[in-house]
């Protein structure tokens, strides 16, 4: 059973150097190019420029045709008519009747109107360009949102990697530890429970880095979705010790508060959702529904057939240009209603501005405290590192000699490998508390993402 054991765990660390390694800004890449979640929103931000030019078409003349055929009747009958005709005098008193049943009826219309004056299709034409700006938003707040997404997927992958190392090590080490504390104890120089001790946890430790294989299975599938790259060929690098960080005054704090106010993409999104809700409040204003248009129009219509007089036909053509006015003088209250709850609305949105504000305001001040305090984090766990490996020196050291005992170096490895996992754990917090940082302020840029890559093993930087 130990042997089979062994033999998975070789297997297990030799899988890891056939993975080819990915740097960061190529799973960025790659996910541009195949996460589900922007590809959403690239066809979202696609409707963009269709919102621009219907808010252009507002204002443009529209031309319509109408033209109908079929049968109709009709009949006119006037009477006391005057009537006057070159060499046959006037007549009073003269009745006109024309008669078509049943006859054959055409009639078409052309018609151009160009609006002149409308409050209400203006606020519609800037609801479009507010919705066309919002869509723009959106999709460079997907991007950002994917960039952060990406570098948090790469990071866990890369603690789970170092996760499993670490626990192979230590795995290995217990194993000798415990080969040892047995021979001491066949030669009468440890007691057994010694033994039973390092056995002990070399069970604890088995369980762990089969969690650990997992979990970074979990991972490493994780990062494959989101980028379309080989699972199989997935490998993270930690990030680099330290990463740009900033100033730690109360005036820097108050500089990427400011930085946020302005770019952060949620409130630039919630602004935007309340100023679309203020046109649609003037919309229905009263002093929107008159409306002004230029007006050109021509038409011909026509009747012929035979009716109670006999043959007959009947056709009027018209033709206009000019300028309409139209006032709505009742619609039911509908109007008032209407506005009653655009206000209502704009005054949510605006409230939402607010909450909106004061949230980013109290994320930007965690993230900068999280760099702060990441930072010193990482520099004692750093230090902590470097005493728990002397630490562990010392001990075996001290077994060797008969000063410490065999469950010490077991206590001085489990604490030697909690420290370097918590150390690579604390680095990649604080490599994504600046990303983060920088995403509140809407400045989560390529650039910033290639100060924070990590080294590529072997490559100098």
């Amino acid at each position: 059973m130990q042997a089979l054991w062994r033999t998975s765990l070789l297997a297990l660390a030799l899988a890891a150097p056939t993975a080819r390694a990915t740097d960061l800004l190529q799973a960025w890449q790659a996910a541009q190019q195949n996460d589900r979640e922007l590809a959403v929103a690239r066809e979202a931000q696609a409707t963009a420029q269709p919102l621009r030019d219907q808010a252009r078409a507002l204002w443009r003349p529209g031309v319509a045709l109408t033209a109908s055929a079929g049968v109709a009747t009709g009949e006119s009958d006037m009477r006391g008519a005057q009537f006057s005709a070159p060499g046959m005098g006037t007549s009073n008193g003269v009745n006109f009747s024309t008669s078509v049943t049943g006859g054959t009826a055409t009639r078409w219309a052309l018609q151009a109107r160009q609006p002149l004056l409308n409050a209400e299709r203006r606020a519609q034409q800037q609801q479009l360009g507010l919705q066309a700006d919002s869509t723009e938003l959106q999709w460079q707040a997907a991007q950002q949102a994917l960039m952060l997404r990406t570098a948090q997927r790469y990071f866990e992958l890369a603690v789970a990697q170092e996760s499993l190392q670490v626990l192979q090590r230590q795995y290995e080490a217990v194993q000798q530890a415990a080969a040892e504390a047995q021979d001491r104890f066949v030669l009468g120089a440890a007691p057994i429970t010694a033994t039973h001790e390092a056995r002990a946890r070399q069970g604890a430790l088995r369980a762990q880095v089969l969690a650990a294989q997992v979990a970074l299975d979990l991972r490493r599938r994780e990062l494959a979705d989101s980028t379309g790259l080989p699972m199989d060929g997935l490998q993270a690098h930690l990030p680099a010790a330290l990463v740009p960080e900033p100033a730690r005054t109360q005036a820097a704090l108050a500089h990427w508060q400011a930085q946020a106010q302005d770019g952060n993409p949620q409130i630039r999104l919630q602004q935007l959702a309340a100023d679309i809700a203020q046109a649609e409040a003037d919309k229905h204003r009263r002093s929107a529904a008159p409306t002004v248009d230029l007006v050109a129009q021509a038409g011909d219509e026509r009747l012929r057939g035979s009716g109670d007089h006999g043959s007959a036909r009947n056709r009027s053509v018209n033709a206009m240009v000019g300028v309409q006015l139209s006032v709505p003088l009742y619609t039911g209250g509908w109007r008032g209603a209407k506005e009653a709850e655009s206000l209502r609305r704009w005054d949510q949105a605006r409230a939402q501005v607010e909450a909106t504000r004061s949230q980013v305001d109290r994320d930007v001040h965690a993230a900068w405290l999280g760099l702060q305090v990441g930072a010193e984090r990482v520099q004692a766990l750093g230090q902590a590192l470097q005493a728990s490996e002397a630490r562990l020196d010392a001990t075996r050291t001290g077994l060797e000699v008969g000063h410490r005992t065999v469950l010490d170096l077991l206590n001085a490895e489990n604490d030697t490998a909690a420290t370097r996992l918590s150390l690579a754990q604390a680095r990649s917090s604080l490599v994504l508390e600046r990303l983060r940082l920088a995403a509140l302020a809407g400045q989560l840029d390529e650039a910033t993402l290639r100060s924070v890559q990590p080294p590529t093993p072997g490559v100098v930087q």
